[in-house]
């Protein structure tokens, strides 16, 4: 039986991979007309990725999800709005922290600023650069899940939060040093990922659950949203500052 549901898992993941496998595929022979270079490490490096897809999806079934919407549930009905509050911020601000995609893109921008004269070259500076750059996201990430969880327990509706958001984006990217803008928008993407996804969205609908009057169809959804419009505010607010 075991056995059985980790085949079928395994070959759901590959089911979800085969369009990237396809594309590459077709690309390398009918395209280019060359082989893959080093065919038995992109092989086996396929198995892992299928294994890996496997082993993440399962753990947040098992694990992410419920910690989310458990710990959602438990504040809501402890009637406490300091407390919840506070779990909102502290959630999205640690998941962030941890993002491997913003640690990897703060990372990288450093680099990037440092050769191109934006900072200094030491390294110092660069982590430096790096390390606010990670922080400004987080407190954006934090504070916007905590906004997310006023709209659900106020009922406000999201469509107002958001095109507001959007425009205070075009606003900012007017006045936002050029070098900051490009980043800021990806920023807005790489906080939304596998660490900070499964736990928000988890929230957002135990949290909807929870409240009466609030469906989690119509209001457990958003936050995410959330999270992706506020990090290109405050990092270009980051960059008028720096630069």
């Amino acid at each position: 039986m075991i056995f059985t549901i980790i085949l079928k898992k395994l070959r759901t993941s590959f089911t979800d991979l085969l369009p990237i496998i396809l594309v590459i595929a077709f690309f390398q022979i009918v395209v280019l007309r060359q082989p893959l270079p080093q065919m038995g490490e992109v092989i086996f490096g396929a198995l892992l990725v299928v294994a890996g897809l496997t082993l993440f999806v399962q753990g947040l079934e098992m694990g992410l999800f419920p910690i989310g919407e458990t710990m959602a549930h438990a504040l809501a009905k402890k009637g406490s709005l300091f407390w919840l509050l506070c779990f909102a911020f502290a959630l999205g601000f640690s998941t962030t922290v941890a993002e491997p995609a913003l640690i990897a893109v703060a990372a990288e921008a450093a680099e990037i600023a440092s050769k191109g004269g934006l900072i200094d070259s030491a390294q110092e500076s660069i982590d430096q650069y790096a390390f606010g750059l990670r922080m400004s996201v987080a407190f954006s990430v934090g504070l916007a899940i905590l906004i997310g969880v006023m709209r659900i327990i106020r009922g406000w509706p999201i469509h107002y939060l958001i095109i507001g958001g959007y425009v205070v984006v075009m606003l900012m990217t007017i006045i936002a040093p050029k070098e900051i803008i490009g980043i800021a928008y990806d920023a807005g993407g790489v906080t939304t990922s596998t660490i900070t996804v499964p736990l928000v969205a988890a929230l957002g609908v135990g949290l909807a659950s929870t409240i009466r009057g609030r469906s989690p169809l119509v209001d457990g959804f958003g936050l995410i949203a959330f999270a992706s419009l506020l990090p290109m505010i405050f990092v270009m607010g980051y960059g008028l500052i720096i630069f």
